[in-house]
């Protein structure tokens, strides 16, 4: 595998300009995919490994968020979207098995498979486990394949036959005119295959209710609207022996009745007397991790901000800080006495309350 493709290039990996439509992608990546496919280099693992690359660029740059999002921060602004990595050729196949359905005539078999639909659900976290992280547990009600027939829908292999219509191909050559023209087979619907007696258990479906708990790692840092994909915890494939698909995490923070969020920094706003913030005191501020000590310097105004470093929010070896918004309280009530405090000091600044504007000094 060369470097270019290391770092991820995905216009080089497809060998496209940065300016190319849709059409050019799609082309670019049907060329590049029947020179890597595995049915013209088999046991050859860098064309497996070009194959996949190729596949990972195409989904990216035929994706206009995507492709906005990979141009301004790279690889790393897909994080946190359905981006995936292809990890077998059978993934690929079943991400975009259209694309190669009418333009490649080998591998039958294989094009007859389908890869399973993604799963979605949405976990509530708390502000907390957004920003710690967290392991959450997930009660699945899904189809799954049949223990009985392992998907097949048939009750014994021997009830399995291939169809005498294609000869297994799954598709039929029609002429039309000059034109030759490639469909599915009628006979099986393109599978292939012809079922004799169907499986009992599942009554030919290939697929049983099944009920599943999957652990999920939240990692810390994480956002509302941010998707998680667990590999392979999706929908079955409706075809035996095809890939499933995954299950996609939505995530939804609830808001917190102290602090909010600023990137990777945390907001806090803090309620002192006109007193504290005149003579200064020591603050004792409430972080994710337990209480602090923060010095309010005297003369401290309102609405300044005071920061307590790292003390924010933690995603990988990034981290954020406090940030702790002064919030002064002037009082509404006020005795007699307090009232002639007030203006004797205001007396010995030789400012009256009903003195001249501040602007005009």
């Amino acid at each position: 595998m060369t470097a270019r493709h290391t770092k991820k290039d995905f216009y080089e990996v497809l060998g496209i300009a940065r300016e190319a439509d849709a059409a050019e992608i799609k082309k670019a990546y049907r060329a590049k995919a029947m020179l890597h496919h595995p049915d013209r280099n088999p046991g050859d693992k860098e064309a497996e490994t070009l194959f996949k690359s190729c596949a990972e660029a195409y989904e990216v740059l035929c994706d206009p968020q995507k492709r906005d999002l990979y141009d301004r921060h790279g690889v790393a602004g897909l994080k946190g979207t359905d981006f995936r990595h292809y990890s077998s050729p059978e993934d690929v196949f079943g991400a975009f098995g259209d694309i190669f359905g009418d333009h490649f005539g080998f591998g039958g078999a294989r094009q007859a498979w389908h890869r399973g639909s993604d799963l979605r659900y949405q976990i509530d976290l708390e502000f907390v486990e957004a920003a710690r992280g967290v392991k959450k547990e997930i009660e699945l009600e899904r189809p799954a394949l049949c223990a009985h027939c392992q998907g097949s829908g048939a009750e014994s292999p021997e009830d399995v036959e291939t169809c005498s219509t294609c000869r297994g191909q799954g598709q039929v050559l029609r002429q039309r005119g000059f034109l030759t023209i490639s469909t599915a087979c009628p006979a099986c619907r393109g599978e292939g295959r012809v079922i004799r007696k169907h499986c009992t258990s599942c009554k030919g479906h290939g697929q049983v209710s099944e009920k599943k708990t999957v652990e999920v790692a939240i990692p810390a840092g994480v956002e509302e609207g941010n998707v998680l994909r667990v590999r392979g915890e999706g929908m079955p494939s409706p075809s035996p022996g095809g890939p499933p698909g995954d299950l996609l995490i939505v995530l939804r923070v609830l808001e917190h009745p102290v602090f909010r969020r600023h990137g990777l920094d945390l907001v806090l706003a803090f309620p002192v007397s006109f007193i504290q913030a005149a003579l200064g005191d020591t603050l004792t501020v409430p972080t994710l991790d337990g209480e602090e000590e923060l010095k309010l310097p005297a003369g401290t105004q309102p609405q300044a901000v005071l920061r307590l470093s790292g003390m924010g929010i933690k995603a990988g070896r990034r981290v954020g800080d406090l940030l702790v918004q002064v919030d002064v309280k002037i009082p509404t009530k006020l005795s007699a006495e307090q009232k002639e405090i007030l203006r004797s000091y205001a007396a010995t600044e030789g400012v009256s309350p009903k003195g001249k504007h501040w602007w005009n000094l």
